[in-house]
C-alpha cells in the first residue's frame, strides 16, 4: 500500500526515524501468563490463557467460536464483560496490570496508549456523529489533513466524511472504527475479527495496513481471526486457544438440495433507495431485482459499499425504498415493516451482521428465543415454548445453558448463532443473512450453514446470503446476484457466474479473468 505515514513520534519527527508508538522494535508490549477469566455464575470465560506481543510484530488468535479469543482481548484491554473477574494469572501492558490500575489511569491508557476495536463496530459509532467527528473526537492530532489521511489509511473514499454511521455499509463501519483506533497513534492495537464482512480484496488490505503499522511504527498488533489464509500472510505469531464449554453436536449435513425449485417466493423488483446527507438524498441502490424462489438460495456479493446491505435492509422493510415494489406470493409489501402485517413480518425474518442490534442486552438468550415463539403462535404454551428453545439452540450449535446467558456473556460467534436462531424461531418462509458466517470458524460456520440447508430441504425455505466468503457462496447457493455501485453487474446461476464470468465487474470480484 502506498501510504504516507501520518504518524509521528512524541517528539514529532516522522515515523521513519523513530517509533510512533514510542517502543523499540521487539519491545514486549503485552504479557498475559497463565489468565483465568471466570463469568458471574462461576463458568469459566477463559482458562490458562497467554499471549505475549512485541512491538513491530502481529500475533493472531485462532480457535473455535466461544475458545476465549475475545475475552482474552478484552482483558488486555482492562473490560472485561459486566460481572467478570480475573481468577488466575497475570496481564501486563506496557510495565502495568490494566486490573490494577485507578480508573483515571486505565482510561488514560485507553485513550492514549492502547485502542480495541471489538466485533461489533457499529455499536461502538454514535449514530448521530458524522465520520469526521467520531474520527476527530479521538485524534491525538487535529489538523486540517488528519482525517482525509487516516480514511486513505483504510481505504475509505473522501467523500463517506460527511455521512452519518447507519449511510454507511458494515464493512465501512468496520474501517471507520478502525481509523478512529489508528487516529489515538497507539502503542497497542487490539482487533476482534477486524476483517469480518469485508470483500477479499479489502480483507488483503487491511491486512497489508496491519502490517505496514506494525513494520513501520513498531505498533503491537494482536487480533482474533477465522481466516486461516489471512493469519499465515499476516501473521509473525500464531496463539491457538482451545475450546473451553461443550459444544452441541454438528447435525448430519442434508442431502444436496434438489436444483428443482419451487414458485417465487419473494420478488424485489426495481429497487431503488437512497440516504439523506445534508438534506440532499445521495441514491444507494439503482433499480435492483431480487427472485426467490421456495427452497432455493440466492447469494448477494458485490465490494463492501455496493449496496448489499441495503438491498436487505429495503427488502425486509427496514429501510424505505425510494422506488420500485417487493412481494410476498404476489402480494405488494409496504416499504415499511411497521406498515406491514404481523404474518408478514413474520415470514420474512433478517439475521443482520450486528447481532447486537437483534439481541436485547436486558434478556437472556432463552426470553429472546421464547419472545418470538410467543408472538407468532409457534408453541401452544410455556412448556412447548421452553423446548422450542432448547431445539433452536442445538440447531445452531450452542449447549443448553445458554438458554440463561445475556449476550454480553457470549462471544462474537455465539451471538451470531443466537441471533441465526432467534429469526428462525419465527418459523419464517424467507431468511435473508447478512454476513452470518463472518464471525464464525469454518466447523462452525458449516454446521450452521448445514441447519438452514436442511430447512431449504425439509420445508421449502427461501434463503438470501450476503457473504465475501466466494467458497460459501459456491457451494451453497443456486444463484448469484453481483452489485456494483448500488447496480446488478451480474445475475444468473452461481455455477455459471463462477466458472464464465461475463462482467469485469465480476471478474474482478472472483479473482479471475
Amino acid at each position: 500500500m502506498n501510504h504516507s505515514p501520518t504518524w509521528s513520534s512524541p517528539s514529532g519527527t516522522s515515523g521513519s526515524e523513530t517509533s510512533g508508538s514510542g517502543l523499540a522494535a521487539g519491545e514486549t508490549a503485552v504479557r498475559v501468563e497463565g489468565l483465568t477469566v471466570t463469568g458471574p455464575d462461576g463458568r469459566r470465560l477463559l482458562a490458562d490463557g497467554d499471549l505475549t506481543v512485541r512491538a513491530g510484530r502481529v500475533v493472531a488468535l485462532t480457535g473455535p467460536s466461544g475458545c476465549g479469543k475475545t475475552t482474552l482481548l478484552r482483558a488486555v484491554a482492562g473490560a472485561l464483560p459486566p460481572g467478570a473477574a480475573r481468577t488466575a494469572g497475570t496481564v501486563d501492558v506496557l510495565g502495568g496490570d490494566p486490573f490494577a490500575l485507578p480508573e483515571a489511569e486505565l482510561r488514560a491508557l485507553r485513550r492514549r496508549r492502547l485502542a480495541y476495536v471489538g466485533q461489533d463496530p457499529a455499536s461502538g459509532l454514535n449514530p448521530r456523529m458524522t465520520v469526521t467527528r467520531l474520527v476527530t473526537e479521538l485524534a491525538a492530532e487535529r489538523g486540517p489533513d488528519t482525517v482525509p489521511a487516516l480514511l486513505a489509511e483504510v481505504r475509505l473514499p473522501a467523500e463517506l466524511a460527511d455521512r452519518r454511521p447507519r449511510a454507511l455499509s458494515g464493512g465501512q463501519q468496520r474501517r471507520v472504527a478502525l481509523a478512529r483506533a489508528l487516529a489515538r497513534r497507539p502503542a497497542v492495537l487490539l482487533l476482534d475479527e477486524p476483517t469480518a464482512g469485508l470483500d477479499a480484496r479489502l480483507r488483503d488490505e487491511i491486512g497489508e495496513l496491519l502490517r505496514h503499522l506494525a513494520g513501520r511504527h513498531r505498533l503491537a498488533v494482536a487480533l482474533s481471526c477465522h481466516d486461516a489464509d489471512l493469519v499465515a500472510r499476516l501473521a509473525d505469531e500464531v496463539v491457538e486457544l482451545r475450546p473451553r464449554v461443550r459444544t452441541a453436536a454438528r447435525p448430519v449435513p442434508p442431502e444436496k438440495t434438489s436444483s428443482v425449485q419451487g414458485p417465487p417466493v419473494l420478488t424485489a423488483t426495481g429497487v431503488r433507495a437512497a440516504y439523506v446527507r445534508r438534506g440532499r438524498r445521495v441514491p444507494v441502490l439503482h433499480g435492483v431485482d431480487l427472485t426467490v424462489h421456495a427452497g432455493a438460495a440466492v447469494g448477494v456479493v458485490g465490494a463492501s459499499g455496493s449496496g448489499k446491505t441495503t438491498l436487505m435492509r429495503t427488502v425486509v422493510g427496514l429501510h424505505r425504498a425510494t422506488g420500485g415494489t417487493v412481494t410476498l406470493d404476489g402480494d405488494r409489501l409496504h416499504p415499511a415493516a411497521a406498515r406491514r402485517t404481523r404474518e408478514q413480518r413474520r415470514r420474512v425474518q433478517l439475521v443482520p451482521q450486528d447481532p447486537l442490534g437483534t439481541l436485547n442486552p436486558s434478556r437472556t438468550v432463552g426470553a429472546a428465543l421464547r419472545r418470538p415463539l410467543v408472538l407468532h403462535r409457534r408453541a401452544a404454551g410455556p412448556e412447548q415454548a421452553a423446548e422450542r428453545v432448547l431445539e433452536l439452540l442445538d440447531q445452531v450449535g450452542l449447549p443448553a445453558d445458554f438458554a440463561d446467558r445475556y449476550p454480553h456473556e457470549l462471544s462474537g460467534g455465539q451471538r451470531q448463532r443466537a441471533a441465526i436462531a432467534r429469526a428462525l424461531a419465527a418459523d419464517p418462509d424467507v431468511l435473508v443473512c447478512d454476513e452470518v458466517t463472518s464471525a464464525l470458524d469454518a466447523d462452525t460456520a458449516a454446521s450452521v450453514m448445514d441447519v438452514l440447508d436442511g430447512l431449504r430441504a425439509r420445508r421449502g425455505l427461501a434463503l438470501v446470503l450476503v457473504s465475501h466468503d466466494l467458497r460459501l457462496m459456491a457451494d451453497r447457493t443456486d444463484t448469484l446476484l453481483v452489485l456494483a455501485e448500488g447496480r446488478t453487474a451480474e445475475h444468473g446461476p452461481t455455477r455459471r457466474i463462477f466458472t464464465a464470468p461475463e462482467h469485469p465487474v465480476t471478474s474482478a470480484l472472483l479473482g479471475v479473468g
